[in-house]
């Protein structure tokens, strides 16, 4: 089914040179990571109808987010090593397949059980699916300017897919109704399915390499005790027993992951995929960014509807600047600058511009304008991000074995996953307790106590904002200190200089 067409050529830069239709395979392979990314954020706006339709308790709503992104965040590493065994367009067309299934039976769900099994199982098919996408880019495009663009638009969706959710999400809830927040999905995966088989060529798979089924518990137990403790410390607080014992458990199966990887025949993660000095600054600046982003995206939301009084499509639309200044900084900057500049020096301005679009946002009030208090900020923002994604998903993925791609881009999708997490539960906790005490220590009148009580709240966004654009920060300074390789020459397929031997 795949590699006929490519299994005569040894080279790693046969696909580039010989599929006349690669562009056309981008277009396949961005559809299908837009997909996977706005599910993360498209059901954010739709969530209060759903909660009406299926009555659902407030304790219970935030399993329509936690599923998708436990299954999806904690499987990522499977999923990377199925595609790397089986054939990463196979696993692609099958995990198209799966979430449009899944987004089926979410669609009709009668129940709020229903629906979390359905969200859990497109975080299942989400985690088949992103890393095979990503190898597949990384396999297809191979020379330093097509590269360049490639992945100036596999990050400018990345970057920007979550905040198209929003959009999406506003008009369908508005319009129609929340089921079209996962219908809508059908007929993407749809065109994307029939694109793959028509476009996307590719290696069979290594069928006599075994999977790891000690590290696929100890690995993938370990992420799903991650992410769950993140998404209980929300709803609970930091010092709950559960969210305590989650994080315990998580570092136990992770340390004993780590372990078991250098004894491991077949190892999950080869451990030198990880070792390599410019992809862990790579999948660490990713992790930090999103926490970051999260942040925005969580606050934002709440303060345009709840502060401002915005309507669900307003509210999308007003995100619509944010998307484009990623577009922007992604396609029209990152990916003209990249074949000649090296990454650090698009990844550091790009966070510096991220926080300071945070800093700003700092200084808004329950009377902010959006177009002179809000809009600079986002474009900062936007323009950071588009920076900033589109170099480190190449420079991760260049110069890796073609049997350990699926895996490196299962890691970056992983670390990108692990940051949103820890983002949506660190700041909402910092801004929720902060807001908390500031009403407390204000509220002297009842009298004012609407007014108060919205000063509080967003008093607690912006602290939670400042610890925020501190983070991005940080991904600066580790982009500048960890990512050290050189711009690309021109003919060569890698991205640096001499990649470690592959064992």
């Amino acid at each position: 089914m795949s590699g006929s067409r490519t299994g005569r050529t040894g080279g790693p830069a046969a696909p580039a040179e010989a599929d006349a239709h690669r562009w056309w395979a981008l277009v396949v392979i961005a559809l299908a990571q837009l997909m996977v990314v706005l599910d993360a954020t498209i059901v954010n706006i739709a969530l209060p109808s759903a909660q009406r339709d299926l009555d659902m308790s407030d304790a219970n709503r935030q399993w329509v987010i936690t599923a998708y992104t436990l299954a999806f965040g904690g499987l990522l590493l499977l999923g990377g090593r199925v595609a790397d065994l089986v054939g990463r367009k196979r696993t692609f067309v099958i995990g198209l397949i799966g979430f449009a299934a899944a987004s089926a039976i979410g669609g009709a769900a009668t129940t709020s059980a229903m629906l979390f099994g359905a969200r859990a199982l497109q975080g299942v098919f989400a985690a088949v699916l992103a890393p095979s996408a990503l190898s597949l880019l990384t396999t297809t495009f191979t020379d330093p300017r097509e590269r360049g663009k490639a992945f100036g638009i596999y990050g400018a969706l990345a970057g920007s897919g979550s905040a198209i959710g929003f959009i999406v999400g506003g008009v369908l809830t508005e319009y129609l109704n929340w089921r079209w927040c996962l219908y809508v999905n059908i007929p993407i995966a749809v065109v994307a399915v029939i694109g793959a088989f028509a476009l996307l060529h590719d290696r069979p798979g290594h069928a006599d390499a075994r999977l790891d089924v000690p590290g696929v518990v100890l690995g993938c137990g370990g992420l799903v005790a991650l992410v769950y403790g993140f998404s209980e410390a929300q709803p609970r607080g930091w010092t709950d027993p559960l969210v305590l014992a989650l994080f315990g458990l998580a570092v136990v199966l992770l340390a004993a992951f780590v372990w078991w990887q250098t004894r491991a025949p077949t190892p999950l993660l080869p451990l030198h995929v990880i070792r390599e000095r410019n992809r862990a600054g790579c999948f660490l600046t990713m992790m930090l960014a999103v926490i970051g982003m999260f942040g925005l995206f969580l606050f934002m939301t709440y303060y345009l509807q709840v502060i401002l009084g915005y309507s669900p499509v307003r509210t999308g639309l007003a995100f619509l600047p944010l998307t484009a200044a990623i577009v922007v900084g992604s396609t029209q900057i990152s990916a003209r600058l990249l074949p000649h500049v090296g990454p650090r020096m698009l990844m550091v301005p790009g966070m510096l511009l991220a926080s300071g679009g945070m800093v700003i946002l700092t200084r808004m009030t329950v009377h902010s304008e959006y177009v002179a208090e809000i809009l600079p900020a986002l474009l900062l923002m936007g323009l950071g991000m588009g920076l900033t994604f589109m170099p480190v998903f190449s420079t991760a993925t260049a110069g890796v074995a073609p049997k350990d791609s699926g895996v490196t881009s299962a890691t970056v999708n992983t670390s990108q996953q692990v940051g949103g997490s820890i983002g949506t539960a660190l700041l909402n906790t910092i801004a929720t307790s902060t807001s908390a005490s500031w009403i407390a220590a204000h509220l002297t009148d009842p009298a004012q106590r609407d007014l108060i009580v919205r000063e509080g709240i967003v008093h607690g966004y912006t602290v939670a904002i400042w610890v925020a654009a501190g983070v991005m920060l940080l991904a600066g300074v580790v982009a500048g200190v960890m990512v050290t390789a050189k711009a690309p020459k021109h003919g060569t397929p890698a991205e640096r200089p001499a990649p470690e031997p592959v064992r």
